[in-house]
Protein backbone atom coordinates (compact mmCIF):
# COMPACT_ATOMS: atom_id res chain seq x y z
CA UNK A 1 0.00 0.00 0.00
CA UNK A 2 1.49 3.31 -1.12
CA UNK A 3 1.25 6.74 1.25
CA UNK A 4 -0.50 9.06 -0.82
CA UNK A 5 2.01 12.31 -0.06
CA UNK A 6 -0.18 15.09 1.80
CA UNK A 7 0.05 18.86 0.44
CA UNK A 8 2.46 20.66 1.63
CA UNK A 9 1.07 23.52 3.53
CA UNK A 10 3.98 25.73 3.04
CA UNK A 11 2.89 26.01 -0.60
CA UNK A 12 0.86 28.60 -0.86
CA UNK A 13 1.93 30.31 -4.58
CA UNK A 14 1.14 29.48 -8.08
CA UNK A 15 4.83 29.95 -9.96
CA UNK A 16 4.55 31.44 -13.50
CA UNK A 17 6.35 33.46 -16.10
CA UNK A 18 5.54 36.46 -18.56
CA UNK A 19 8.61 36.99 -20.44
CA UNK A 20 11.80 36.17 -18.98
CA UNK A 21 10.55 37.29 -15.27
CA UNK A 22 8.94 35.33 -12.66
CA UNK A 23 5.69 35.96 -11.31
CA UNK A 24 2.97 34.05 -8.56
CA UNK A 25 -0.08 34.57 -7.30
CA UNK A 26 -1.54 33.34 -4.21
CA UNK A 27 -2.86 30.04 -4.59
CA UNK A 28 -6.24 30.88 -2.68
CA UNK A 29 -7.41 32.84 -5.56
CA UNK A 30 -6.12 30.37 -8.36
CA UNK A 31 -9.62 28.49 -9.58
CA UNK A 32 -8.02 26.33 -11.79
CA UNK A 33 -5.19 26.49 -14.40
CA UNK A 34 -6.41 25.85 -18.18
CA UNK A 35 -5.20 25.73 -22.06
CA UNK A 36 -6.21 29.05 -24.21
CA UNK A 37 -9.68 29.03 -24.91
CA UNK A 38 -11.69 30.84 -27.98
CA UNK A 39 -11.18 34.63 -27.11
CA UNK A 40 -13.87 37.10 -28.13
CA UNK A 41 -12.44 40.92 -28.55
CA UNK A 42 -14.45 43.64 -26.95
CA UNK A 43 -14.61 47.12 -28.71
CA UNK A 44 -13.83 49.66 -26.11
CA UNK A 45 -12.26 47.80 -23.33
CA UNK A 46 -8.62 48.50 -21.78
CA UNK A 47 -5.85 47.48 -24.00
CA UNK A 48 -4.45 44.55 -21.10
CA UNK A 49 -8.26 42.98 -21.31
CA UNK A 50 -7.57 40.53 -24.45
CA UNK A 51 -10.86 39.62 -24.34
CA UNK A 52 -13.95 37.22 -22.99
CA UNK A 53 -14.67 33.71 -23.12
CA UNK A 54 -17.25 30.91 -22.13
CA UNK A 55 -15.84 28.74 -19.39
CA UNK A 56 -18.47 26.69 -17.94
CA UNK A 57 -21.48 29.03 -19.44
CA UNK A 58 -19.92 32.27 -17.54
CA UNK A 59 -18.74 34.50 -19.79
CA UNK A 60 -14.84 35.76 -18.19
CA UNK A 61 -12.53 38.38 -18.72
CA UNK A 62 -9.19 37.67 -19.64
CA UNK A 63 -5.91 39.67 -19.02
CA UNK A 64 -3.07 39.51 -21.39
CA UNK A 65 -0.15 39.93 -18.54
CA UNK A 66 2.31 40.97 -21.81
CA UNK A 67 0.08 43.45 -22.81
CA UNK A 68 -0.13 44.72 -19.24
CA UNK A 69 3.79 45.06 -18.53
CA UNK A 70 4.14 46.19 -21.66
CA UNK A 71 5.86 43.35 -23.53
CA UNK A 72 5.65 42.40 -27.46
CA UNK A 73 2.92 39.97 -28.12
CA UNK A 74 4.44 36.68 -27.88
CA UNK A 75 3.97 34.96 -31.18
CA UNK A 76 4.25 30.76 -30.24
CA UNK A 77 1.54 30.37 -27.81
CA UNK A 78 1.39 26.93 -27.74
CA UNK A 79 3.29 26.67 -24.07
CA UNK A 80 0.78 29.82 -22.92
CA UNK A 81 -1.83 29.02 -20.06
CA UNK A 82 -4.47 30.77 -18.16
CA UNK A 83 -4.27 31.01 -14.68
CA UNK A 84 -8.18 31.53 -13.61
CA UNK A 85 -8.47 33.55 -10.32
CA UNK A 86 -10.88 34.84 -8.44
CA UNK A 87 -11.11 38.31 -7.51
CA UNK A 88 -13.74 40.54 -5.96
CA UNK A 89 -16.84 37.46 -6.26
CA UNK A 90 -15.94 36.96 -10.08
CA UNK A 91 -13.15 34.99 -11.94
CA UNK A 92 -10.52 36.86 -13.87
CA UNK A 93 -8.39 34.73 -16.99
CA UNK A 94 -5.15 35.52 -16.57
CA UNK A 95 -2.75 34.51 -19.57
CA UNK A 96 0.93 33.27 -18.75
CA UNK A 97 3.56 32.28 -21.14
CA UNK A 98 3.91 29.20 -18.80
CA UNK A 99 2.92 28.14 -15.27
CA UNK A 100 6.37 26.79 -13.70
CA UNK A 101 5.12 24.98 -10.13
CA UNK A 102 3.59 25.71 -7.03
CA UNK A 103 5.74 26.47 -4.09
CA UNK A 104 6.16 28.36 -1.17
CA UNK A 105 8.41 30.98 1.10
CA UNK A 106 9.53 28.35 3.20
CA UNK A 107 8.04 29.88 5.76
CA UNK A 108 9.88 33.83 4.97
CA UNK A 109 7.76 36.58 5.05
CA UNK A 110 7.33 38.31 1.68
CA UNK A 111 9.85 41.01 1.17
CA UNK A 112 8.80 44.81 0.26
CA UNK A 113 7.74 44.91 -3.28
CA UNK A 114 10.22 47.53 -5.19
CA UNK A 115 9.13 50.91 -6.24
CA UNK A 116 9.30 50.65 -9.80
CA UNK A 117 8.19 54.24 -10.31
CA UNK A 118 4.92 55.16 -12.63
CA UNK A 119 4.46 51.50 -13.18
CA UNK A 120 3.80 50.30 -9.93
CA UNK A 121 0.18 50.44 -9.87
CA UNK A 122 0.39 48.83 -13.30
CA UNK A 123 1.99 45.71 -12.16
CA UNK A 124 0.41 45.35 -9.15
CA UNK A 125 3.58 43.27 -7.16
CA UNK A 126 2.55 43.12 -3.94
CA UNK A 127 5.78 41.78 -2.82
CA UNK A 128 8.73 39.87 -3.62
CA UNK A 129 9.79 35.72 -2.72
CA UNK A 130 12.70 33.82 -3.06
CA UNK A 131 12.68 30.19 -4.79
CA UNK A 132 14.98 28.31 -6.30
CA UNK A 133 17.58 31.28 -5.68
CA UNK A 134 14.93 33.14 -8.12
CA UNK A 135 13.12 36.33 -7.40
CA UNK A 136 9.29 35.82 -7.85
CA UNK A 137 7.41 39.19 -7.81
CA UNK A 138 3.98 38.30 -6.31
CA UNK A 139 0.76 39.85 -7.48
CA UNK A 140 -1.90 41.56 -5.71
CA UNK A 141 -4.73 39.60 -7.67
CA UNK A 142 -7.16 42.57 -6.28
CA UNK A 143 -5.93 45.07 -8.72
CA UNK A 144 -7.32 42.98 -11.87
CA UNK A 145 -10.90 44.01 -10.56
CA UNK A 146 -10.14 47.60 -11.81
CA UNK A 147 -9.16 47.03 -15.15
CA UNK A 148 -12.56 44.11 -15.10
CA UNK A 149 -15.25 46.18 -13.02
CA UNK A 150 -16.56 48.22 -15.74
CA UNK A 151 -17.18 45.19 -18.01
CA UNK A 152 -19.07 44.03 -15.30
CA UNK A 153 -21.34 47.27 -14.55
CA UNK A 154 -21.91 47.04 -18.50
CA UNK A 155 -23.08 43.19 -18.35
CA UNK A 156 -20.49 41.91 -20.76
CA UNK A 157 -19.08 39.95 -18.34
CA UNK A 158 -21.06 36.85 -15.86
CA UNK A 159 -23.23 34.05 -15.86
CA UNK A 160 -25.90 37.09 -17.80
CA UNK A 161 -23.73 37.55 -20.23
CA UNK A 162 -23.31 34.16 -21.46
CA UNK A 163 -26.67 33.65 -21.27
CA UNK A 164 -27.48 36.26 -24.61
Amino acid sequence: MTNKARPDPQKSLVGFTVGDVHYAVPIGAVREIVNPLDLTALPHSPPAVAGVANHRGTVIPVVDLRARFGLPCRDDGRRAKWILVDVEQRTVGLIVDGVTEVFGTGGEELGAAPSLGGGDDIRGISGVARHDELLVFVLDVARFDALVAPLAAKGLIGEEAAAT
